[in-house]
């Protein structure tokens, strides 16, 4: 097998041979899972755009449709203008709505294309003299255009909310607000202060025990307009806990990047679909392995997702806000882009001993598609930190 050489934490350089037999890319349709599985996508960056990086996002749309495309044909469906597309990290509502807008339209082209739109407040920055009102404004702006253009809404977490709120009242009045005017149910996001600290205490109680009381609530007096509910605590204890007492109409979709594989699998008492980031790095897999499931074969089904398991939780170690730079990394090493760059310069929020361990990893958990392009690309990375492969 091939191999490189690769940093280590104790500063040493050694060989490491690759191992992974890369699964490989099998089309499937989304009827040939027995959940629903949306993955959050990410935005490719254009390299060669005359812009300041960090200031001004420019963005390859081809390539990023393209990706789009991928996931469908792989069955998964598409959780768009999302925190993986780096929505609120770079990615202003100004070219979300123009993301919004492209994806869409190639989503008409296609009888397949499960896709789905995020919608929150991003455009109104939070301040002392921003109002509950202006809040249910800026969220009405959004859900308002996400409709307009034919989609269904993922109802986002609210920075602005979360800084505005005085009390769970102020949530209830927010969302039972929002919720009365959709066209359709909506997925709600419950997005967890490990990956944005702006919204610690989201619910109007930073224990989440409590503040699940509150979404709860939330979600029963509005059950017919929504759909599911996405958490986002990296805690499979509180994912079950809230799933059991969702409304018999609502779904739970998993956002927890560290224990997919078993929430999914589910136990006697449910399972939960998925909306997943780590579904963008790992795609194929996911995409297999929810066919085994389908096909009633739960151990294979675990025997292709287990050992991705290691590898998206070292892509959202903490900080987790970082872990866009992982996924467009592994995406650069599998050739789904030509570079590693990323809006507002993002690439450069991991170390490379970090990015090391994901090639490791990611070849252990048999998703480095061309083994020895991956080779070739992570030595461009290596050459440019100075460490010779």
């Amino acid at each position: 097998m091939p191999t490189i050489n690769l940093p280590n934490p104790d500063r040493s350089i050694t060989p490491y041979g690759l191992t992974g037999d890369p699964i490989p890319f099998v089309k499937f349709k989304a009827t040939d899972f027995p959940r629903i599985a949306y993955s959050a996508a990410h935005v490719v960056a254009d390299p060669l755009a005359v812009n300041d990086p960090w200031l001004t996002p420019a963005i390859d749309w081809d390539t990023t449709l393209k990706f789009r495309h991928r996931m469908w044909d792989l069955g998964l469906g598409v959780a768009e203008a999302m925190d993986t597309a780096q929505r609120g990290m770079g990615l202003t509502w100004t070219e979300a709505q123009e993301l919004i807008r492209r994806s869409q339209a190639e989503a008409k082209t296609r009888d397949d294309s499960l896709i789905a739109y995020g919608a929150g407040t991003d455009h109104l920055a939070p301040g002392p003299d921003v109002t509950i009102d202006d809040i249910i404004r800026a969220y009405d702006e959004q859900v308002g255009f996400v409709e307009a253009q034919g989609g269904r809404v993922i109802l986002m977490a609210s920075r602005a909310l979360a800084a505005a709120a005085k009390s769970p009242d102020d949530y209830a009045r927010v969302y039972g607000h929002v919720l009365s005017q959709v066209k359709q149910p909506v997925i709600m996001h419950w997005l967890g202060e490990m990956f944005d600290p702006a919204l610690e205490g989201y619910w109007g109680d930073a224990d989440h025990d409590k503040a699940m009381d509150v979404c709860l609530d939330v979600i029963a007096a509005n059950a017919d307009k929504v759909d599911g509910i996405k958490i986002s605590l990296l805690s499979a204890e509180k994912e079950i806990a809230m799933r059991c007492r969702l409304p018999a109409s609502v779904k739970m979709y998993t956002g927890d990047d560290f224990n997919y594989a078993e929430l999914i699998a589910g136990d006697d008492q449910g399972y939960s679909h998925a909306l997943l980031g780590i579904f963008d790095a790992i795609a194929p897999a996911a995409s297999a392995g929810l066919a085994a499931l389908g096909r009633g074969n739960t151990n294979e089904f675990f025997d292709i997702l287990e050992p991705t398991v290691p590898l998206s939780r070292h892509i959202f170690a903490a900080p987790t806000r970082f872990y866009k730079t992982g996924v467009v990394f592994l995406a650069y090493l599998n050739g789904l882009q030509d570079h590693f760059a990323m809006i507002g310069g993002q690439q450069s929020t991991r170390s490379l001993q970090h990015l090391s361990e994901l090639f490791r990893l990611a070849d252990k958990a048999r998703v480095l598609a061309d083994p020895e392009l991956a080779i070739a690309r992570m030595k461009q990375v290596l050459a440019v930190h100075g460490v010779s492969a």
